[in-house]
């Protein structure tokens, strides 16, 4: 078949066509009577898709469009070079990989070398055998069409890939969330906690930990429901969540009403002033609690402890020690943060 473009589309990234099983041919070429020789050679191929420019100045923007499979180019074109085409279409990102046939009218071997050179695959005196022309057309386009397969291939599995990544990234995600309340559950909490002490050793700083608990939360939960139990433990997580300034503290879902805080490069000092704002940012929600013990609203009561690990085991004995505080926090009334003691 015969088509002759005249709109030309905007560039694409080279991409196999829909029908891209049959070759499709362009012809680069200032003579039409060359164009209607190829033409009638062609025309017994039915399967073969030829598509001519008379301009080479046109011959990308119109690559662009057929996406042809292979290029039958003249060797001299007025205006420009037959060698400097080819490397126009070899230093395009959608043409560089075309198959190019340069057409000459002799068999020049000195011609023959810079077409060589200068990328062309394949070199024929015009106009060749219709056998001949045939049988290199279909060479050519089933080994371009095979490296376009191939790309596209590796492009889909480049995806895949990405998508699959995305995919553990959200499972891993959403398996270290704690669902109730949206802040990282115990799980994640313990990874943290390994990765942080190993910090601590590596860098010599000093690890803090928070733990914390609602006071007086079974009565909240046996008078209010379960419900209302669960939207306040949301709404303390968020308080707690958006309590903590730096990005490397990391508050968890520690068990039940419990909840603990990590603070990276923290002293003991530092520890008791983020204790104290986490205990202060859950007071001032207000959240009424007419069956506690000490307060109309919701309180908790929190341990911390900090050291200079100086082994693993430390981020455990770190946990211990501020369990230690919640417990005296506790026992003195609730509403308050004491220091554990390692």
């Amino acid at each position: 078949m015969s088509v002759l473009i005249e709109n030309i589309e905007e560039e694409e990234l080279p991409s196999l066509r829909n029908d891209h099983s049959n070759p499709v041919v362009l012809l680069v070429d200032d003579q039409p009577i060359i164009a209607e020789g190829v033409r009638r050679l062609l025309s017994n191929h039915e399967d073969i898709e030829f598509h001519y420019c008379q301009d080479p100045k046109q011959a990308i923007e119109i690559a662009q469009k057929v996406k042809p499979t292979v290029i039958l180019q003249d060797m001299v074109m007025p205006g420009v070079d037959g060698i400097m085409l080819v490397k126009f279409f070899r230093g395009h990102p959608q043409t560089r990989s075309i198959p190019i046939i340069v057409l000459s009218s002799n068999e020049d071997s000195n011609g023959k070398s810079r077409a060589f050179s200068s990328g062309a695959i394949d070199y024929l005196v015009k106009l060749p055998d219709e056998i001949e022309l045939v049988a290199r057309i279909r060479a050519h386009s089933k080994g371009y069409i095979s490296l376009l397969e191939r790309d596209e291939a590796y492009r889909e599995l480049r995806k895949l890939k990405h998508d699959l990544e995305r995919s553990n990234a959200r499972l891993k995600h959403l398996s270290s969330i704690d669902g109730l309340t949206g802040v990282a559950n115990r799980r994640y909490f313990d990874e943290r906690l390994a990765e942080e002490t190993q910090r601590g050793l590596r860098e010599r700083t000093s690890l803090a930990v928070v733990l914390l608990d609602i006071d007086y939360f079974k009565p909240y939960n046996d008078n209010y429901g379960h419900q209302m139990g669960d939207t306040c433990l949301r709404e303390v997580a968020q308080a707690l969540s958006h309590s903590l300034r730096r990005p490397s503290d990391f508050i968890a879902r520690y068990g039940g009403e419990e909840f603990v805080a990590i603070l990276p490069a923290t002293d003991i000092e530092g520890a008791c002033i983020v204790a104290e704002t986490l205990r202060a940012a859950v007071d001032v929600l207000k959240l009424t609690h007419e069956h506690s013990k000490m307060s109309d609203h919701i309180t908790v009561s929190v341990g911390y402890a900090a050291l200079v690990p100086l082994s693993m085991e430390d981020g455990t004995l770190l946990v211990s020690a501020s369990d230690q505080g919640l417990y005296s926090a506790k026992r003195a009334g609730k509403n308050r943060i004491m220091e554990g003691k390692v």
